[in-house]
């Protein structure tokens, strides 16, 4: 009787750097060309030029990079970081403040003290806990859904530009959907590229060179109130918390502390040159920390590391990127940025109602974000958290009172 022909399963487990390093550089390629055109659209809206924009860019991807490359070698875990997309996209919702762009920066150096003050002081972690997860949901949705609306209003304005970059978007989505976004922005840049050279358009070679602009930055009350606070919030809810999940869910515990030292660190650093949040990073966290870093999961830390290496190179071309981007026609560059945070919408929308009791809230919430209210100088961001947390306390009360009687 013949023994069984061994199986994958049965057999030692041999397996180079390849996966590893593949999934890293994979991660940082689909991380980065999926989001920087929401990063851009961000950074303009609070009053960054197109100088500052680029040393933006640039501060984020350096600081994130030279995280990633320290988290994951002294942890030797496939930790990995990002820049706050939905932060970014709450800028654009936002937009300018009182005091400018300088008064922005203020804003992003206290979202980097508040997120280093979560890392070393329990109590902040435990407050922001506290914080009904469907209302911040709610608001993120509410801030995202005018930036998800602009490639179906683009392609009424301007359909032979836009729809092929949509259309491209829907046939990666149906047979490559990680590369759906990155394949869209390379129809987008190659639709720029002749709309460039068909209008005659001039780029500025000197621009090309990434360099970093300092900001001294001011402090004012409405950005504080209208810009820090709510960045803050979106930025732990929708990226620190999630990532610590995604890692969770392939089976490594998060260095929470030393990761929210290194990332309101980095903010800190990033903040006067344009840079807005870093974060734990969450849907490309899975490409790095899971099957496709390798079987052996003692390894993945390497893909993490190589990710970190990767974004440091990309950081290079950030400022060409921003080049070739400031040529773009109208409504092209709001097309790719939308698209690139449709999954987020959905996946906000969908954890916004998840508890029934806080259904009620949360439309407020998202309904108010979504207006684009702007009260005493303060965006629709923060009345649109203060609005949903009042009328659940409120409805909460009422129905306590309800039991009672």
């Amino acid at each position: 009787m013949h023994s069984p022909a061994p199986t994958i399963q049965n057999r030692p487990l041999k397996e180079g750097l390849g996966p590893p390093i593949g999934a890293g550089a994979v991660t940082a390629l689909v991380g980065f060309t999926s989001s920087f055109a929401v990063v851009l659209a961000g950074l303009h809206a609070v009053g960054a030029n197109q100088l500052q924009a680029s040393s933006g860019l640039l501060a984020l991807t350096l600081a994130f990079g030279a995280g990633i490359l320290w988290l994951s070698w002294r942890s030797r875990m496939p930790v990995t970081l990002a820049w706050s997309t939905p932060g970014a996209a709450l800028l654009a919702s936002a937009g300018m403040v009182d005091g400018g762009w300088p008064a922005a920066v203020g804003a992003f150096l206290v979202v980097g003290l508040l997120i280093l003050l979560t890392g070393l002081l329990p109590v902040l972690g435990r407050l922001m806990n506290r914080i009904p997860t469907p209302l911040a949901q709610a608001m993120l949705a509410g801030v995202l859904l005018p930036l998800c609306l602009a490639p179906f209003k683009s392609l009424g304005s301007a359909p032979l530009l836009v729809a092929p970059v949509v259309l491209c978007w829907l046939l990666m989505m149906k047979f490559a959907a990680r590369w759906a976004v990155p394949a869209s922005l390379v129809v987008a840049l190659a639709v720029i590229g002749i709309h460039v050279g068909v209008n005659g358009v001039q780029l500025s070679l000197g621009a090309l060179v990434p360099r970093l602009e300092w900001t001294t930055p001011a402090f004012t009350a409405e950005a504080m109130v209208g810009l820090a606070v709510p960045l803050f919030v979106v930025t732990m809810a929708s990226q620190n918390i999630p990532g610590v999940a995604v890692l969770k869910s392939f089976g490594f515990s998060a260095p929470w502390r030393s990761s929210m030292v290194v990332t309101g660190a980095g903010t800190l650093l990033a903040g006067p040159f344009g840079g807005h949040a870093i974060n734990l990073a969450a849907l490309s966290a899975a490409l790095a920390a899971g099957e496709e870093a390798g079987r052996d999961r003692s390894r993945r830390w390497i893909a993490a590391f190589v990710s970190g290496v990767v974004y440091l190179i990309l950081a290079v071309f950030s400022a060409a990127l921003v080049t070739v981007v400031a040529a773009a026609p109208p409504g092209l560059l709001e097309t790719v940025a939308g698209l690139a945070l449709l999954g987020t919408l959905a996946s906000s929308i969908s954890s916004a109602l998840a508890v029934t009791e806080d259904r009620i809230p949360s439309c407020i919430t998202f309904l108010l974000a979504a207006s684009g209210i702007g009260i005493a100088g303060v965006g629709a961001a923060f009345w649109a958290l203060a609005g949903g947390i009042t009328i659940r306390w409120i409805l909460k009360a009422r129905q306590v009172k309800q039991r009672a009687g």
